[in-house]
């Protein structure tokens, strides 16, 4: 069975926090946005693309606490779960996306994805509205519906 992904949704106003990236994997090296793609190459051609927050959830451990623990890791950021807001799958695993609230922090940078960042595996936290989604490349595409009309929801931020 595959293992779950568990994802922090992080709002603020229009704009939702992402994960922006490049990733080219050496030759031999399984890629799965390759895999993801259909890309039958002898090499990784390169990915630019962008994912929300997130990770496997650990053995023993409730997909809820697996988002908050993820937002931490990777971004620096504390909350917690507003609630889950829809369920999905992420390269063949399911996946659940988890709004979040009452986050304290300035997104960061952190965890194996500070540590792995270099020109072939790049990270960079972005703010970005739904009309960036496309241009972006936010991945998997069937989360850009349900965002897209959170955001729309959503009143703006105060200034």
């Amino acid at each position: 069975m595959p293992i779950p992904r568990a994802v922090a949704v992080v709002v603020d106003g229009i704009r939702v926090l992402v994960i922006k990236r490049f990733l080219r994997r050496s030759p031999g090296v399984t890629c799965v946005m390759c895999d993801a793609g259909g890309w039958r190459g002898s090499a990784c051609p390169g990915h630019h693309y962008a994912v929300l927050p997130g990770g496997h959830v650990e053995n023993g451990e409730s997909s809820e606490s697996a988002a908050v623990r993820e937002l931490r890791e990777e971004t620096t950021l504390t909350g917690k779960i507003d609630r889950l807001l829809f369920a999905s799958s992420h390269n063949g695993r399911p996946a659940f996306y988890f709004l979040m609230r009452d986050v304290i922090g300035v997104p960061s940078l952190s965890g194996e994805e500070a540590v792995e960042h270099g020109p072939d595996n790049s990270f960079e936290l972005k703010w970005v509205t739904a009309a960036e989604f496309e241009q972006l490349n936010l991945y998997p595409v069937d989360v850009r519906g349900p965002l897209a009309e959170l955001l729309g929801r959503c009143p703006p931020a105060p200034s």
